[in-house]
C-alpha cells in the first residue's frame, strides 16, 4: 500500500481515538502501546481485556485546595513527630515509613510497636506542664522477624522517659516508676516540668520513649513519639492514645544553637511592717550539668547591690546531684522602700564542689537597669506593696559587673 503526496492514513480503534502518520516508509504494528505510551489524562481510553475501552480517570481531579482536610486533621492530632510532616505519618495505628536504626535492626512494616495512652496538660499560670502516663499495649515479639529481643519469657519491664526538645538532655529528663514482667503496663502517673513559658510552648517539642529495663544489661528502646507543644491550648488536658514509631535522630546542633544555663523562680515582696525586701528562691529548672556524672550541686546566692559593708550577701542549702533543685528560702534585707530604686538585686546559682573553686551556673540581675521580664518584677514590687510575686528568669552565663568566683 503506498499514499500519494499530501495523503494521510487513518488508524480508527473503535471509533473513540485516531492515530495521523506522516508519509513515509510504514513499520509493521506490534502493539498499540508502541503509538499509545500514555493516554493524557481525561481521555477516556485503556484498552481492557474485553478488548474495549474503559475510562482511566474514575473521578474527577481535585486540586490540593479542594482536597478533603479530614485525615489530614486526624494525623495532626494523632501525631506529633518532631521534625517531620502529616504526609509522613500513618492515619491509623500502622507502622511508620521505614527509618535508618542506629543499632541495625530492622522490624516487619506490618508491626506496630505498641501503643501508649496518656494526657498533656500546660498550666499557663504555674509554667507547668503536667505529663500524665495513662497506660501502654506492648506487641509480643516475633523473634523470626527480627525484633529486638526484651526478657527471655517475651515479657518486658517497660518505663516511659520524656524528654523535652531542644535542650540539655539530663536537665530535661523525667522517668515513671518501671513495672515488671508485663506488656500491658498501667502506671497512672503524673510528671511535672517547672518553669515552662509561652516561648517554650511554641518552640520546643516533647519527646516520649517507652523502655525495656535490664538489670545485667543496657535499658532497651521499645519505641517513641513527639509531641510539638504548640499543640496545646493553655489550661485545656489534652488525651493521646497513638501508635508508638522507631527511633528518630536528635539534631545536636539544634540542641547546642539553643542551648541555655537554666531557669530560677524568685518570689519578691516589699514588707511595710519590717520595712524589708523579701527574697525567695523557691525552685530551679533545667540547670546546665557541671559534674561530670551529669548532674550538679546547685546553691544559689543573692546580693543586694551597692552594698558597702557586704552584709547584704546570702545562701541557701547545696541540693546534692540534680539539676531541678527545690529551695524554698527566703531572705530578709532591712532597707527604706524609697531606696529599692536604687538598689540592684543580683542572684547567681552555683555547683558545689570540694577541694575546688565552685562553678558559676548561670545568674539573673534585677533592678531599674534590667530589661524585660527582671525589670517588670521589680517594678511590680515597688509598685505593689506586701503583695507577693512570683516569676521565673532565665538564667545567663554572664553578669554585668559581677565578680565569677564564689
Amino acid at each position: 500500500m503506498t499514499l500519494r503526496k499530501g495523503e494521510k492514513m487513518t488508524i480508527s480503534i473503535q471509533e473513540h481515538m485516531a492515530i495521523d502518520v506522516c508519509p513515509g516508509p510504514i513499520k509493521p504494528i506490534k502493539q498499540i502501546s508502541d503509538y499509545f505510551p500514555r493516554f493524557p489524562r481525561g481521555l477516556p481510553a485503556t484498552v481492557g481485556r474485553s478488548g474495549t475501552l474503559r475510562s482511566t480517570v474514575s473521578q474527577p481531579s481535585v486540586s490540593p485546595a479542594e482536597a478533603p482536610r479530614e485525615e489530614d486533621e486526624d494525623v495532626d492530632q494523632l501525631f506529633g513527630a518532631y521534625g517531620t510532616t502529616p504526609a509522613e505519618q500513618p492515619a491509623k495505628c500502622q507502622a511508620p515509613e521505614e527509618v535508618v536504626d542506629p543499632e541495625g535492626y530492622e522490624s516487619d512494616d506490618c508491626t506496630t510497636l505498641g501503643t501508649l495512652d496518656f494526657s498533656l496538660l500546660y498550666d499557663q499560670e504555674n509554667n507547668a506542664l503536667h505529663c500524665t502516663i495513662n497506660k501502654a499495649k506492648l506487641p509480643k515479639l516475633d523473634y523470626k522477624k527480627g525484633l529486638k529481643p526484651m526478657d527471655h519469657n517475651g515479657l518486658a519491664d517497660p518505663y516511659v522517659k520524656l524528654h523535652l526538645l531542644p535542650g540539655a538532655s539530663k536537665a530535661n529528663k523525667l522517668r515513671t516508676k518501671t513495672l515488671r514482667n508485663t506488656l500491658n503496663p498501667t502506671w497512672n502517673e503524673t510528671l511535672t516540668y517547672y518553669g515552662i513559658t509561652d516561648e517554650d510552648m511554641i518552640r520546643k517539642t516533647l519527646r516520649i520513649s517507652v523502655c525495656d529495663e535490664d538489670k545485667f544489661r543496657h535499658n532497651e528502646f521499645i519505641g517513641e513519639t513527639r509531641i510539638p507543644l504548640k499543640k496545646l491550648k493553655p489550661n485545656q488536658t489534652k488525651n493521646f492514645n497513638i501508635c508508638l514509631e522507631k527511633q528518630l535522630p536528635i539534631d545536636k546542633t539544634e540542641d547546642k544553637s539553643l542551648e541555655e544555663r537554666g531557669r530560677i523562680l524568685i518570689s519578691l515582696k516589699y514588707s511595710s511592717q519590717k520595712q524589708a525586701l523579701l527574697v525567695g528562691i523557691i525552685r530551679c529548672a533545667h540547670l546546665a550539668a557541671m559534674d561530670a556524672n551529669g548532674y550538679s550541686d546547685p546553691y544559689v546566692k543573692t546580693y543586694l547591690k551597692p552594698d558597702e559593708d557586704k552584709k547584704s550577701k546570702h545562701k541557701t542549702a547545696v541540693k546534692k546531684k540534680t539539676l531541678n533543685p527545690e529551695f524554698n528560702e527566703e531572705f530578709c534585707y532591712e532597707i527604706k522602700h524609697g531606696d529599692l530604686a536604687k538598689k540592684t538585686l543580683e542572684i547567681t546559682v552555683w555547683d558545689y564542689d570540694i577541694g575546688k573553686s565552685n562553678d558559676f551556673i548561670g545568674g539573673v540581675v534585677l533592678g531599674i537597669n534590667a530589661k524585660g521580664e527582671r525589670l517588670k518584677h521589680w517594678f511590680d514590687c515597688l509598685k505593689n506593696k506586701d503583695k507577693k510575686i512570683e516569676r521565673w528568669h532565665t538564667l545567663t552565663n554572664e553578669l554585668p559587673g559581677a565578680v565569677l568566683s564564689d
